[in-house]
């Protein structure tokens, strides 16, 4: 008797969600595992068997591939994930697993967008202008790059506390981004934000704040995404099923 496909869903992101619950809907016959890499506390329930932390670079992935007679490896970690990525793409092609990536559309600027792309947020940092109010939308690692500027201040927004105090002039937000732009709309005039720094993304969850910073005329430093490993690449939960069905034996 051969054994089931078993799929390999690197998570972390709201896709992730959808399409662990599409491979449970859609392929009854395969096993499916979630893993994540254990950076937030509170994860999701995504329906389907789940391991926590990581696989110990590109050999330990490698090695749980083989072991676990992974068929395929879908990669639908963040956009900004890139070492996780590095590492599927090494460790699928040494492994000989199939590798598939689901990646948001990244977002691009429309009439009335005041944007200015960085390469990096070290970069994003040095050119703010003295006395910036900012609103950071960096990830609860990344603060201390713009610590260093006494002169900003900071509106923060994380899931969980930092692991590291924030200055104690800025504002610290331990909420999940806002689903409408007046949502933050509010937020920016309540803290008179002058500037908007993220990273692009991509999607529609946390698109509300672009939203409020065009309607404001909001000055946004856009961190461009890291240089991916080249692999097959979808950009919506429908279009990696489809991928996937020729991949898989049963």
């Amino acid at each position: 008797m051969t054994k089931p496909d078993h799929i390999l869903l690197l998570a972390g992101t709201f896709e992730a969600r959808l399409l662990a619950r599409a491979l449970a809907e859609q392929f009854p016959a395969a096993r499916v595992t979630a893993s994540f890499a254990g950076v937030v506390a509170d994860l999701p329930d995504l329906g389907v068997p789940t391991r926590v932390g990581g696989f110990g670079g590109p050999q330990g992935l490698e090695a749980y591939l083989r072991a676990e007679a992974v068929t395929v490896l879908i990669d639908a970690t963040h956009p900004f994930a890139a070492q996780m990525s590095r590492n599927a793409a090494a460790a699928a092609a040494v492994a000989g697993t199939a590798l598939l990536r689901l990646e948001r559309p990244a977002w691009r600027p429309v009439e009335d967008d005041i944007w200015q792309t960085m390469a990096s947020l070290e970069e994003a940092a040095s050119v703010l202008p003295a006395e910036a109010r900012v609103f950071l939308s960096v990830g609860r690692k990344d603060f201390g790059l713009f610590t260093h500027r006494s002169d900003l201040f900071g509106l923060a927004r994380m899931i969980e506390p930092p692991s590291a105090e924030l200055p104690d002039h800025w504002q610290l937000v331990l909420a999940r981004p806002a689903q409408t732009a007046d949502e933050e709309i509010a937020l920016l005039e309540r803290n008179r934000i002058t500037h908007l720094v993220t990273k692009n993304s991509g999607g529609t969850r946390a698109h509300a704040k672009i939203e409020a910073a065009r309607r404001l005329a909001l000055p946004v430093l856009m961190v461009d995404r890291p240089a991916l490993p080249e692999a097959e690449t979808a950009d919506t939960v429908e279009d990696i099923l489809k991928r996937l069905r020729p991949l898989l034996t049963g």
